[in-house]
């Protein structure tokens, strides 16, 4: 059985949970102030009021409000770890009084499932209603879904359904539509800040017996990436630290002693942040496989929003790779995508493979040179007059100004290509576009070279 985090380990009936299962009876989470279990749960909310850092599902009347004061429906809430989806489920049960039942669904089968329903139409039956919080519901398989959608349906429970994942590619759709979408928001570092201070003063948590040095909070918010059960975590870890050598301070050589992994200096606001990301782009750009992992895994495990480093990747693809390997864009972007919906820490995975990709990609600047080049003929004034031929013929009296007239269909010519002026006169024998010869940009080279003679131009160079 995994450990109850609220205590018991056992129904309203006395019997044992499953596996993968854990309960509490009538919504009583008292034994969440019981010495001994960790920070992150002592430290739990008793109300939606003690909530940090989701506001906007917070409102009078919002469906989470409405939840906790008894109102029949189940939620998915869908959001990074550590903002607070166990948080608002166990919050739910207390205010409801409610019976909470938590499944993980990395151990929990249809087997478990079944019986955790089971139980909970007898209780319903005494009166006694049911909050069901399976964690990690995108693990569920179809089947195990399946097994929720009557109960969901019939509101033999009050499903609260937690996820990481986009819902939307990661459960069914029957399911999805009975229920409510909550979407939580990563913790700020204020968020995560207030949530530190309120754990060093409060009776459940530390009760004063420390401090925390400016230095030292600085470092717990990098190390936490606004995860705050991590942050929770690594702040008893400290205190103990500190505790155990007679020490009431905890600065930043006892967070680093009792994380055991030396703090990143890395300020996502300052400095390092710029130096980081400059040595980051310079490597991939640079070909250096080895030293663009580093700084990725330097900036992701110092908390640095991993959509950042996404889109820089997708803008050094057309800056630094371009036409010299065309798929470079199409994996950036997809990186970014796939980050956005799987968020982390797998999203690390993605990242990396779209660095590893770009960084061993051949490389141009020609297409950023291209656009430079024309964009300071244009800013200089050198733009000249569409010519006569290429001008919009499609209204009522083009004719009598010339507009299209001579003007080559270039589908109607040999190799589609029509020879004919197409740059204003000031323009002609402009060449914007010079391609290297590397990668895929030689065979674009080449093609380039052909296309100007047809046109009757002389090679770009």
């Amino acid at each position: 059985m995994s450990e109850d985090l609220f205590g018991g380990g056992q129904d309203a009936a006395g019997g044992p949970g499953g596996a993968g299962v854990a309960l509490s009876s009538g919504g009583s989470l008292s034994d969440a102030d019981r010495p001994g279990l960790p920070l992150a749960v002592r430290m739990r909310p008793r109300s939606l009021d003690e909530i940090v850092g989701q506001t906007h599902l917070l409102a009078a009347g919002s469906p989470l409000r409405r939840l906790a004061a008894g109102e029949p429906m189940s939620v998915f809430l869908w959001g990074p770890p550590g903002t607070g989806k166990t948080t608002i489920a166990s919050v739910v049960s207390r205010q409801s009084g409610a019976r909470f039942v938590e499944v993980s669904a990395v151990t929990a089968g249809v087997k478990e499932v079944r019986a955790v329903l089971d139980q909970a139409r007898r209780e319903l039956a005494r009166g006694q209603r049911t909050v069901l919080f399976v964690d990690e519901v995108h693990r569920f398989s179809k089947t195990q879904q399946d097994v929720l959608l009557p109960a969901v349906e019939n509101r033999l429970v009050t499903l609260v359904a937690a996820t990481t994942e986009n819902p939307s590619f990661s459960v069914i759709s029957p399911l999805l539509s009975r229920s409510l979408l909550l979407t939580l928001r990563p913790l700020t570092d204020t968020d995560v800040s207030l949530l530190l201070d309120r754990a060093l003063v409060d009776e459940r948590g530390l009760g004063g017996a420390c401090t925390l040095d400016d230095d030292a909070r600085a470092t717990l918010l990098r190390l936490a990436g606004g995860d705050a059960r991590r942050a929770l975590t690594y702040l008893e870890e400290s205190a103990a630290g500190a505790l155990a050598l007679g020490e009431t301070r905890v600065s930043t050589d006892v967070v680093e002693r009792a994380v055991d992994r030396a703090a990143i200096r890395y300020d996502r606001d300052g400095d390092q942040h710029y130096d980081v990301i400059s040595a980051f782009i310079k490597s991939v750009r640079g070909s250096d496989v080895q030293a663009s992992l580093h700084y990725l895994a330097r900036m992701l495990g110092a908390g640095e929003d991993p959509r950042f480093v996404a889109r820089r990747l997708i803008i050094l693809a057309s800056e630094d790779i371009g036409l010299a390997d065309p798929t470079a864009l199409t994996t950036a972007v997809a990186a970014a995508e796939a980050v956005a919906m799987i968020g982390m820490p797998e999203g690390r995975i993605t990242l990396a493979h779209a660095t590893i990709a770009l960084a061993l990609a051949p490389k141009s600047n020609a297409v950023v040179a291209a656009i430079g080049a024309a964009a300071a003929d244009v800013t200089a004034g050198r733009v000249g007059v569409v010519p006569a031929h290429l001008r919009d013929a499609h209204y009522a009296g083009a004719k009598t100004y010339g507009h299209g007239q001579g003007y080559r269909y270039a589908h109607d010519e040999p190799h589609g290509i029509a020879a004919q002026q197409y740059l204003p006169d000031e323009l002609v024998g402009t060449a914007y576009y010079v391609p290297t010869d590397h990668g895929n940009e030689a065979a674009v080279s080449a093609r380039l070279a052909r296309i100007e003679e047809r046109l009757g131009r002389p090679p770009s160079r």
